[in-house]
């Protein structure tokens, strides 16, 4: 396998993808809901998905698995986590998200056992349903290459501090899988209607939101074993950290949690998704470079075309260093 870069160990763990037979089953089951799809049928083209009154693109490389491996040979990324992207499977309802999940979970299970040391998935779970989740997450955990949980920053209109998910959270900590975060929704989304702000400003800012509420909401203190991992390089959490721990100082509302915000930002793992260098140094340096994993944001134009070399050059890491964020790290987090 030639690989483009020396640095040929890489792991990405924000990489998203489309199983064909999810595509098919938005297309047959989603019209009650004005969910629609257009399969990508050939190499270049690009399909779209339509669901909960919003279009994204299905590029053919998000679905072709081939097609993809390529990619990841020229970039020097060695394994895939695969996740889906928006719009997830919670505008779908109850059963229908349910087989939504599980034909996505099915997917990944075949693309590992089709490329066992190249792909390995990240389970999605009907999480505004509770007792399904706990269902399909049973289930999906027994899959061959399941090596963690894929969730949104909120589920539909609700924290991930909400007390109907804890016996979800205290599953997947038994069963220790690591969470994967990734907004759908922002707040405020008419503001951020222009310009692509929804993304460029949005996306971060529900980072900081969900780790707020998972600090401040009491989930990580109520489960020391639960590992979540924040995209966008942790979003504007990292920044606002002092801020948030000021608040625990002086607010009444922030008194009833026991230790400092600033204690559970090493609770957090990171992917390496910042478009520049100093905000990944000042993240490298505030939570260590064992807490920050490759990611690349596959296949979006908001992502990285070469994911390895971002941190093959980065100026500020030692080689051991380089080694840890490129794959060491997410070894150890996927159970590889």
């Amino acid at each position: 396998m030639a690989h483009a870069h020396s640095h040929s160990a890489g792991i990405d763990i924000h990489a998203h993808f489309y199983p064909r037979a999810f595509l098919q089953m938005v297309a047959d089951e989603g019209g009650a809901l004005e969910a629609r799809c257009r399969l990508p049928d050939r190499a270049g083209e690009t399909g779209s998905l339509t669901a909960d009154g919003t279009t994204w693109p299905a590029e053919h490389r998000m679905v072709d698995i081939d097609a993809r491996l390529a990619e990841m040979d020229r970039q020097g990324v060695a394994v895939h986590a695969l996740s889906l992207t928006a719009p997830m499977v919670y505008w779908a309802g109850g059963e229908l998200s349910r087989k939504l999940s599980a034909v996505f979970n099915d997917g990944c299970a075949a693309a590992h056992q089709k490329h066992p040391s190249r792909f390995v998935g990240l389970a999605m779970i009907p999480m505004q349903e509770p007792k399904l989740a706990i269902a399909e997450l049973e289930r999906a955990a027994k899959l061959p290459g399941i090596r963690g949980v894929y969730m949104a920053t909120r589920i539909v209109d609700r924290e991930l501090s909400d007390p109907a998910f804890l016996p979800v959270f205290e599953r997947i900590v038994e069963l220790k899988l690591p969470v994967f975060l990734h907004p759908i929704k922002v707040v405020d989304p008419a503001r951020l209607k222009a310009y692509y702000l929804n993304n460029l400003v949005g996306n971060p800012t529900e980072s900081a939101m969900a780790a707020s509420h998972l600090i401040y909401g009491g989930v990580l203190d109520r489960l020391p074993g639960l590992v979540v991992c924040l995209p966008h390089a942790g979003g504007s959490f990292p920044y606002l950290y002092g801020r948030i721990n000021h608040g625990w100082k002086v607010r009444p509302e922030c008194r009833h949690l026991k230790n400092p915000p600033e204690s559970y930002l090493r609770r957090f793992y990171y992917d390496t998704i910042t478009h520049a260098e100093k905000p990944l140094t000042y993240l490298l340096d505030l939570v260590g470079p064992d807490r920050v994993i490759l990611g690349s944001d596959y296949c979006f134009d908001m992502g990285y075309e070469q994911p390895v070399e971002v941190v093959a050059h980065h100026p500020r890491l030692s080689e051991a260093d380089k080694a840890r964020v490129l794959g060491g790290n997410a070894r150890r987090l996927l159970g590889l």
